[in-house]
Order: structure tokens, then C-alpha cells, then sequence
């Protein structure tokens, strides 16, 4: 079967999925970026940082710390780092001090967080539950879904009870674990869809995609179109395990597949790569419920889906709907964060998301990403994309009425010819017809 060249204007399309619910204009702000300084030998106060600098600066300081680090989140209404010190450690509170960040004092070590979270792992590996270390609680923030109940219940509610007192959180979730799979416009597989996240360059020089890995159940061929013509090739897939991402090149070598995101008429530049921080601002886009918006709650989640466990995610308080899988998570300023793999609820209750790390990925499958190629771990070099850009998108109802209802995990994709497809809005809803731009709804 001969292969097509797709369009730029395509290519460009499918990195973010088709459509863009409600997305009718972007206005992409300059962050701020003064910064505090010291003078006469007195230690500076806090930094003002965008995220992506915040990021940096958290990674440098955990390498410097040692054991006294204790993780890190961004404040997102005064741009400040918070970084967690173990009590007691004055000296290495100075270091963190001078280096512009804010010291939190807690009693939780990093060491012990991750033994609980071994804990977890050995004694309440159940499916429905998911588990990620909050540095804003210094807690292992633990979830059950609606399927936990009973014997299980108990065997969760124990083993975090056994961990001891200011260890850990549990809470209840309404909705049921997932990867989302349903109808929509995106790519296609053997009666299967997702959304496609960001477009890469593959190892050798070829144009390619990253998606999540669970789509490639679907078949090792995709097409942009229902029923069309393969044009491009699974290369690399891992669902479940140690992540949820796949690695697609595109059949034609001269495809051009620019790194951006269309989020309804317009696309926004995707400039690296960058690692998630705990309290960050990110934007889902998706070709079943558009774009919407929402924080980072938690880095190297855990997450027990009914096909298998996933660790090294990202919990977001995203919402989810069937028709998202693979779509991208990014900033404002065109850093690619994460790639949609599943959660609860949907985006009229709220509920958490999942994503799989975009560094991560990229690191695995041996990809480059942005501008000059940034690849795996690639920190945005404070770029910023202060375009009044405008989208014209039509508001699409209807968007919970997915092909039967039905969802399909990675192990039912294609199977009866279901449609496979993955949903996230955020915790602040839609965006729904209306003027508005990359900014916080809530």
C-alpha cells in the first residue's frame, strides 16, 4: 500500500488531537521573570520564577541536599519554590535559602516516603488504588476508586494505617481507574483511536510521535483517518510497567511534522521538553474534550490499572473523558510535560488524571523534542511565547456521549471493533465556546 505525505497543516493537527472544544482564543502571557536579589551580605528572599526555572532550581537543590531534601513544589500565586528540609538541618536550609528558594521545615524524610511507598507496593498493590508523595502535605497522598470496597478497602485502609501517623492520606475516589478509550476524531487503528501528544524526531533522523502506550494495542498501523491508509508505524510501546508511552514514526520520511500544539485553529510552539513540578499550571489537549487546564498534585505516582500497574506518572487534578488517550499535557509557554494515560471521573465532577512523562519518554525510546532537538530531561531555556494568538473553535456538545459509553483498556483496544479513544478535561471544566486564554480557572 502506497503511504501519503501529510500536509504540514495536518501534521500539525494531530500533535494535539483535531479538536479543540471551546477553545475560542489563547492568549499566551509573558511570565514573570524578575528576579530578588541579596545585597550587604543578607540573604536574599524567594526568587520570582516561572515554573520551568523553578524545575531546574528544585533538581539542582535535591542533588545539593542530599538526605535533607525532602521534595519540592511551585507556588503558583507568588512564583516562589518551596523546597521541604528535614527539621534540624539549619546548614543546608541556608544553601537552600541562598540559592532563592523558600524553606519549609517537615519531619518526613524522602527516605521514608519511599518506604512507605514500598510498603504500598508489596502489601496494597490493588487495582483501582494509586499512590504519588505530595510534597505540599509532605504525605503519600493514597486513592482508592469506586471498585475498592470490602476486603479491599480494608486491606488498603490497614496497610496505610500500619505506616503511621503523618505518613499518609487516604481518600476516595467516585470514578473508576482507567485508561480512556472511546469515539473521536484522532489517529486510528484496527477500528481504535487516541489522541497523538507531541511530534519527535525518532533516533535516526525520522519524523515520528509519541502517543500513549496503551494505544498501540490497538495495531502497529494508524491512519488520521477512519478507515484511510496507514501513515505511520508503531516503533516502540510500553503499557503497563514502567510507563505508558509509544514511539510512532511516520511511513514517509518527508513528512513534515512541526513541534506544536493545535488547540482549535491555532497552535501553540512547543519549545522543550521539560520535567513537572508539584503545583504547576499545565494544559490538556485532547480530541474529545478540547482544551482545558489544571495542577500538578503529584510526581512518580503509582497506578494500579486493571491491565496492570504504571509507576512514574504524573497526578494531575485534570478531569477525564473517554477520548484523550495519548493527548498532550504543556505549559504556556510551550514546555511538553506528559503524555494523557488515564484516571477518574470526567469533566463535569472533576477527578484525577495520569500522565506519563514526556522526558521520560523521549529518554527511553532514544526521540528528540523542540527546538535544536531538545531531548530527554531538557529544561526550558526561559523562552517564552507571548503571542496574542486567537482560535476560532466551535463549541461541540455532546462530548460525554462516547460511542456506546463503552471504555476500553489496552488490553480490550480494537477488540469488536470498539472505538479507542482517551478524554481529559481539567478540574476547572471545558472550555466552552468563550473568549479565553491559557490561564488559571481555578
Amino acid at each position: 500500500m502506497s503511504h501519503k505525505r501529510i500536509p504540514k497543516r495536518k501534521a500539525a493537527i494531530a500533535v494535539g488531537g483535531v479538536v479543540a472544544l471551546g477553545a475560542a482564543a489563547i492568549l499566551l502571557p509573558n511570565a514573570n521573570a524578575s528576579q530578588d536579589g541579596a545585597s550587604d551580605g543578607v540573604v536574599a528572599a524567594p526568587k520570582t520564577l516561572k515554573a520551568g526555572d523553578a524545575s531546574d532550581l528544585a533538581t539542582r537543590l535535591a542533588g545539593t541536599l542530599g538526605d535533607a531534601y525532602a521534595g519540592a513544589w511551585y507556588d503558583g500565586e507568588d512564583k516562589r519554590l518551596v523546597v521541604n528540609v528535614v527539621r534540624g538541618e539549619n546548614t543546608m536550609a541556608l544553601k537552600v535559602r541562598s540559592a532563592g528558594a523558600e524553606v519549609r521545615w517537615v519531619d518526613n524524610s524522602t527516605a521514608e516516603l519511599q518506604a512507605g511507598a514500598g510498603t504500598l507496593k508489596s502489601e496494597a498493590t490493588i487495582p483501582g488504588t494509586s499512590w504519588a508523595v505530595d510534597p505540599r502535605t509532605n504525605k503519600i497522598l493514597v486513592t482508592a476508586d469506586s471498585t475498592v470496597t470490602g476486603d479491599k478497602w480494608d486491606q488498603l485502609e490497614s496497610t496505610v494505617e500500619s505506616l503511621g501517623s503523618g505518613m499518609a492520606t487516604l481518600k476516595k475516589s467516585a470514578g473508576t481507574f482507567r485508561t480512556f478509550a472511546s469515539g473521536g476524531d484522532a489517529i486510528f487503528a484496527g477500528g481504535a483511536r487516541c489522541s497523538l501528544g507531541f511530534n519527535v524526531t525518532a533516533g535516526d533522523g525520522s519524523p515520528a510521535f509519541l502517543t500513549a502506550g496503551h494505544c498501540a494495542a490497538a495495531g502497529d498501523e494508524w491512519s488520521d483517518q477512519q478507515g484511510g491508509p496507514p501513515i505511520a508505524t508503531v516503533d516502540q510501546a510500553l503499557f503497563p510497567g514502567a510507563g505508558d508511552f509509544a514511539l510512532v514514526t511516520y511511513d514517509d520520511p518527508a513528512t513534515e511534522a512541526p513541534s506544536e500544539v493545535n488547540v482549535g485553529g491555532q497552535t501553540v510552539p512547543i519549545v522543550q521538553a521539560a520535567d513537572a513540578t508539584v503545583g504547576q499550571q499545565v494544559f490538556r489537549m485532547g480530541s474529545t474534550t478540547g482544551l482545558a487546564d489544571g495542577q500538578v498534585l503529584g510526581l512518580n505516582a503509582t497506578v494500579n490499572y486493571p491491565e496492570g500497574t504504571v509507576t512514574g506518572l504524573i497526578q494531575t487534578d485534570v478531569c477525564a473523558e473517554p477520548g484523550d488517550s495519548g493527548g498532550s499535557l504543556f505549559t504556556q509557554d510551550g514546555l511538553a510535560i506528559g503524555l494523557t494515560s488515564g484516571g477518574s471521573g470526567d469533566c463535569t465532577v472533576g477527578g484525577e488524571t495520569f500522565f506519563q512523562p514526556v522526558t521520560t519518554a523521549l529518554e527511553a525510546v532514544g526521540a528528540t523534542l523542540g527546538d535544536g532537538g531538545a531531548g530527554a530531561g531538557g529544561q526550558a531555556g526561559g523562552q517564552e511565547q507571548g503571542a496574542g494568538q486567537e482560535a476560532g473553535a466551535q463549541d461541540q456538545t455532546g462530548a460525554e456521549d462516547q460511542a456506546g459509553g463503552q471504555d476500553a483498556g489496552a488490553g480490550q483496544a480494537g477488540a469488536g471493533g470498539q472505538d479507542m479513544q482517551d478524554g481529559t478535561g481539567t478540574g476547572s471544566g471545558r472550555h466552552s465556546g468563550q473568549d479565553s486564554g491559557l490561564s488559571r480557572t481555578h
